[in-house]
């Protein structure tokens, strides 16, 4: 068994395929229509038959927009990309104009950073040592 799917909530599919796709990186792998929204997917260009992750839209679930909020309000990330190196990314979407609720910092095996999506989520960003 082994995960093929993740999703992720958003507030805006377009806006989200944009910042995932063109600030973030990652590709494009599937959109199909389905009434009022897509199912849409992202992967990392690394790994492009890996893992998808699904830009699922929040509106049509209101406890799943509740959610989302919820945990931005606690400062707590939806989920969590690893990275090979947290401070040069931190310094490459900081150019970008990405806002980070968390600048880089250590704790124990890893060094993490949180940033803003700008559908509504945080994310974290995970380097680990050793």
């Amino acid at each position: 068994m082994r995960i093929n799917l993740a999703s992720l909530l958003v507030d805006d599919q377009e806006k989200a395929l944009r910042f995932y796709t063109e600030v973030l990186g990652f590709l494009k792998k599937t959109e199909v229509p389905l009434g009022g929204y897509r199912w849409l997917t992202v992967v990392s260009p690394d790994a492009p038959d890996g893992v998808e992750l699904v830009l699922e839209p929040d509106a049509a679930v209101p406890a799943a927009r509740a959610y989302r909020e919820a945990l931005v309000a606690a400062g707590i990330p939806l989920t969590s990309f690893a990275v090979d190196d947290v401070r040069a990314e931190y310094e490459r979407l900081r150019g970008l104009g990405v806002r980070f609720t968390r600048e880089p910092v250590e704790a124990g095996p890893v060094t993490v950073a949180i940033l803003d999506d700008t559908c509504g989520n945080l994310i974290q960003l995970a380097q680990y040592h050793g």
